[in-house]
């Protein structure tokens, strides 16, 4: 396993920030960590640089401690926030980084030039980052995270800032990363790429893993039913909820459900307490309609 984490725990005062986090992520795997805005995510992206020291448990990054400087020149990471020296320009930023990771001039020679195309730059090698656009600036930050020719990348909001074209370029980059055998941690509020991208995923709440595997085991787990049906007294309404989360939107009656094999169950309650029923159709949850179905109810 190139991350592994075990009761990982991570408290400020009285705040608990990360809690009892295990994880493991294999060598090529891109692994998705979801949550919502404070639930924990960058201070375990944190602990896993060798950023902030946990509190309790352990932690082992590519079987070392993080910030193991044997370890660190085998990773790459693109913050989400970062600052970017703006008198530089793209290859001159390059450069500095590639001497920093003791790269030699020959290899910073073949390297900078094929990031910069890799990344859509190749035009702009000598313009100074001060007069880079806000995608711009994204993608020398992707080549700067690529450029020691990483095992283990982290990604935190990668696509921020970037059209269509730009987001498109970002998951294809993290296919070819996987193809060659290395590992991706992707934080991303774009749900629908890490649906298209992830092969694992983990949500995160206040510090905990409330959820985790592959995409087909998170999204199979759950469906929403849309009922339609007339003759539906409150107490048929609130005895839906025995099976799920009964949700009315815009004259939408769905129910939520962990498996569609409670669906006979919850027609025979409609039909035998007086209602008339349509149609019970199921549908498989997006991930983003899980994340939030989580968000909701999960404690």
């Amino acid at each position: 396993m190139l991350i592994e984490t075990s009761n990982l725990r991570k408290t400020y005062g009285d705040t608990v920030a990360v809690d009892s986090l295990t994880l493991s992520v294999p060598k090529g795997e891109v692994f998705g960590f979801l949550g919502p805005n404070g639930a924990g995510k960058t201070t375990t992206v944190k602990m896993l640089l060798g950023l902030v020291r946990p509190t309790a448990g352990t932690v082992r990054v590519l079987g070392r401690q993080p910030g193991d400087p044997t370890v660190m020149g085998r990773i790459g990471f693109l913050p989400e926030h970062f600052r970017f020296h703006p008198w530089l320009t793209a290859a001159g930023f390059l450069d500095l980084h590639g001497r920093l990771y003791g790269l030699s001039a020959g290899e910073r020679r073949e390297r900078i030039p094929r990031l910069l195309a890799r990344v859509g730059l190749a035009d702009r090698a000598n313009s100074r980052l001060a007069d880079f656009s806000k995608g711009m600036a994204q993608r020398i930050g992707l080549a700067q995270a690529l450029l020691n020719d990483p095992e283990l990348v982290f990604l935190d909001e990668p696509t921020s800032g970037l059209d269509p074209v730009g987001r498109r370029q970002v998951r294809d980059l993290i296919r070819e990363l996987r193809e060659a055998g290395v590992t991706v941690f992707l934080n991303s509020h774009f749900l629908s790429e890490v649906e298209v991208t992830c092969d694992r995923v983990a949500i995160v709440k206040r510090g905990r893993v409330v959820r985790i595997g592959t995409l087909d085991e998170l999204t199979g787990q759950a469906v929403e039913v849309e009922i339609r049906a007339t003759g539906l007294t409150p107490e048929l309404m609130a005895g839906l909820a025995r099976w799920g989360r009964v949700n009315s939107e815009f004259g939408v009656l769905t129910l939520t459900v962990e498996s569609e094999e409670v669906l006979p169950a919850v027609a025979d309650w409609l039909v035998q307490g007086g209602a008339r029923l349509y149609a019970l159709a199921p549908q498989r949850l997006s991930l983003e309609e899980l994340f939030l179905h989580v968000m909701a109810e999960e404690q």
